[in-house]
């Protein structure tokens, strides 16, 4: 089971969805190894910071082989600036370029950029076309349902940017107006796979190998993407890999094994910081990485005993050594009185 777009060779039909402060190089890495997913993509980028020489943005873009096909998903609402956007993605090794329609944050928002373009019809066509006409990778766009209940616009835009050109269209079976809230629709997806001919990708609520297996074969997408189901957590998203080629699904991940990959993700992400941060060598880089995930290594724990507790004083940790040395105490100790441990780290470390 896999899809083509363009020359590119989505085997399995499994992508490992753009999301902010998540899908950064450390992560992906991860998750290529561990779950062999047949497509990733990048944080998102904004063009009009890129535009403005925004050295934050930019490093956002910085691509490894290991990681293809890999797509930069960018956003914007001015077809020039995303232009210039879209040469630069092809110039840093982008497999495909990618235009969000489908960010519901105000901040994203507000700019008519990300969903608020699917008020404007007119202009994300215009923004697909030139994007199209400049750039030689293929071209997908990730839009939500619609802005409001009232509205069902996603397959008329699907068309649209069908003839524009796009090779690729992804729908998250929601509505703008809903952000996460309630739950997909993929009766949604449905519909718009009656609407273009071009690969479909479903997107929302998969979050185990039926859940995926289920909507293939409800929606005939081509391929899910995957989100909010995979932050720290590579292995349901190995285990829908499995399930989609038809495998038994993997054992899920030991305590160890999780505490390990959360540690390497954490040094990846020191290793990020040091190489294209602004602190480069220095301590602060260190420190820079470890806040930045202080939301997510707590989640490699999420679930056993004492993990809440624990989770307190890990979000106070400010170097590697601090936070390896709570997890190593925390998996000592699991197997006796978990929460007893998680308070002791806390007393130790905190």
């Amino acid at each position: 089971m896999s899809f083509r777009v363009g020359p590119i060779l989505v085997d399995p039909p499994v992508l490992l969805a753009p999301m902010e402060d998540v899908s950064n190089e450390a992560f992906r890495h991860i998750v290529k190894r561990i779950a062999g997913p047949g497509l990733m993509f990048t944080e998102f980028v904004s063009a009009m910071a890129i535009h403005h020489g925004a050295a934050k943005t930019l490093r956002k873009m910085r691509i490894s082989d290991a990681e293809r096909p890999l797509g930069i998903q960018i956003f914007g609402g001015d077809a020039d600036v995303m232009v210039e956007t879209a040469l630069l993605c092809e110039e840093m090794g982008a497999d495909l370029v990618d235009i969000n329609m489908g960010c519901w944050v105000p901040k994203v928002c507000k700019t008519g950029s990300g969903a608020a373009l699917l008020k404007d019809p007119d202009l994300a066509e215009q923004i697909v076309q030139a994007v199209v006409t400049a750039v030689k990778v293929p071209v997908a766009v990730k839009v939500r349902a619609g802005w409001t209940y009232e509205l069902f616009a996603a397959p008329e835009l699907a068309k649209r940017f069908e003839g524009a050109g796009a090779q690729m269209v992804t729908l998250h079976a929601r509505f703008a107006k809903q952000g996460f809230e309630g739950a997909a629709n993929w009766n949604l997806i449905a519909a718009m796979r009656r609407a273009v001919t071009i690969p479909l990708v479903g997107n929302g609520d998969v979050r185990t190998a039926e859940d995926a297996l289920k909507m293939l074969d409800d929606t005939g997408c081509d391929g899910v993407m995957v989100g909010r189901g995979a932050i720290s957590n590579p292995w349901a998203l190995r285990a829908i890999v499995q399930g989609v080629r038809g495998h038994a699904i993997p054992d899920p991940p030991t305590l160890s094994e999780r505490i390990q990959i959360a540690l390497e993700h954490l040094r990846l992400a020191i290793e990020f910081e040091r190489e294209t941060g602004t602190y480069r060598d220095g301590a602060f880089a260190e420190i820079a990485a470890v806040r930045s995930l202080r939301g997510q290594v707590p989640l490699y724990i999420k679930g056993e005993p004492g993990a809440a507790a624990l989770r307190n004083a890990l979000v106070a940790a400010n170097t590697f050594a601090e936070v390896q040395d709570m997890l190593l105490d925390f998996e000592r100790g699991v197997y006796g009185s978990s929460f007893q441990t998680a308070k002791s780290c806390l007393a130790i470390h905190g």
